[in-house]
Order: structure tokens, then C-alpha cells, then sequence
């Protein structure tokens, strides 16, 4: 049975689609049966590709980057194994969105997949420039090898 799971950040359009091709990768790469995808928990931004800095990282790094923006529903935790938050205000968000206790279990901080980290959040890198998209993609890049094992796991 294909495991999903989704990455979700404000308006989809940095972060998580980041997340979701950086990590689609590795699963691809590692022959495991993932579907991954992304959302956000705004809808500023629904039907946007993603952000230009964004696809330019993914591209500088040799990442795809074909992107839609979505806003998460509440009804795709029945669809979902995994719910990741780039932030904690992402993950406060999810959490309110949910009905019952399993859905609020599947929810987790993409950075709580690093052992290394010690600020659990991914910052925004909208404001910013390069260096902060590159920054994000390095934040990204560190949790995969925590996923992959929790994936593997279940």
C-alpha cells in the first residue's frame, strides 16, 4: 500500500513545495512507495506556481519543481500517513484543523526529522533573497534522512 504524504507551509508556494520535491526525490531514489505532495494552510495563493527563488533553488540544486499551490483540507487527513508542518504556527494551524486524536498524531515538524536541530522551525524565506531559499533548502535537505527511517518504519 503507497504511503503519503503531504508538507504544508502558509501559502504553498515556498516552503513546502520545496520540501515536496526535495523529499519525492530521495523517495524515488531510495525505490520506496511514497507519494508525496504539498499544500498550505492559506489560500493566498491557490492555483500559483511556485515562487521564482523556489524554482530557481530546486533547478540550481537539480530538483524538480512543478507546482500548483493548493490549500490543505481538513478532510485529507483520512488520505494522509504523514502531515508535515514547516513551522510551529503550521503545525498549530493543522492541529485545529483536526477532528480527532489519530489525525492530530500524524501531524509533525518537518525539523523534529533532524536530530540536529535545534529550532524546530523551517523560516520563511518569502521576504528574503537567495540565501534564504538556500537556507530553507538546506533545512529541508537535513530532515530527509529522519523521514526516509520514519517512512521505512511504518
Amino acid at each position: 500500500m503507497t504511503y503519503r504524504i503531504t508538507f504544508v507551509c502558509t501559502g504553498n508556494i515556498c516552503r513546502s513545495p520545496m520540501a515536496e520535491h526535495v523529499v519525492r526525490r530521495h523517495f524515488a531514489e531510495e525505490g520506496l512507495d511514497v507519494e508525496v505532495d504539498s499544500s498550505g494552510t492559506d489560500g493566498w495563493h491557490v492555483g500559483d506556481p511556485a515562487d521564482h527563488r523556489t524554482v530557481r533553488t530546486l533547478s540550481r540544486h537539480g530538483y524538480t519543481s512543478a507546482h500548483t499551490a493548493r490549500r490543505f483540507s481538513p478532510s485529507w487527513f483520512a488520505r494522509y500517513d504523514l502531515v508535515v508542518a514547516l513551522d510551529q504556527g503550521h503545525a498549530k494551524a493543522l492541529r485545529s484543523l483536526a477532528s480527532t486524536p489519530e489525525e492530530r498524531e500524524k501531524i509533525r515538524l518537518l525539523r523534529s526529522f533532524d536530530p540536529q536541530a535545534a529550532d524546530l522551525d523551517v523560516p520563511d524565506p518569502y521576504y528574503g533573497g537567495d540565501a534564504d531559499f538556500e537556507e530553507c533548502l538546506e533545512l529541508i535537505e537535513a530532515a530527509v534522512p529522519g523521514i526516509l527511517a520514519e517512512v521505512r518504519g511504518a
